[in-house]
């Protein structure tokens, strides 16, 4: 008799288990990345909100006037350029809310008091438009 030749390999059955392991493995993290991808950019909007209030803040008390636009915090070196809003993907969506009033008495110009995302999305997280942050 002559050697046997046995060929090793996997069967059709473990592959379709391999498979389907592969599939419920992808459906659950699909569904985490974007979360975690979500949470990420509104976390970045945050962020972006703060600095753009805290530079407004700074602009008004450093030049006695409200910045009349965003641009004015570039033109006058508080920003390198303008952030961009990670909701939008753009740095020129902010909607700026601007005031008439005068905060104190050193101030000769009124302008803009407070700055928001440009997306009416609702985030998931809060519960509240982007726009409303």
């Amino acid at each position: 008799m002559g050697p046997t030749l046995k060929i090793k390999g996997f069967t059709l059955l473990e592959l379709m288990i391999v498979i389907t392991i592969i599939a419920i493995l992808g459906a659950v993290a699909i569904p985490m990345y974007r979360a975690v991808v979500l949470n990420a950019k509104e976390t970045v909007l945050k962020d972006n909100l703060r600095e753009i209030r805290r530079v407004i803040d700074q602009y008004t008390a450093d030049k006695k006037k409200s910045p009349q636009s965003l641009q004015d915090l570039v033109d006058a070196g508080y920003f390198r350029q303008l952030p961009e809003d990670p909701i939008t993907r753009s740095n020129s969506t902010w909607q700026v809310v601007s005031d008439s009033s005068i905060s104190s008495p050193e101030q000769t110009e009124s302008g803009i008091v407070d700055v928001h995302s440009g997306s009416t999305a609702i985030s998931p997280s809060e519960g509240t438009p982007y726009n409303q942050w």
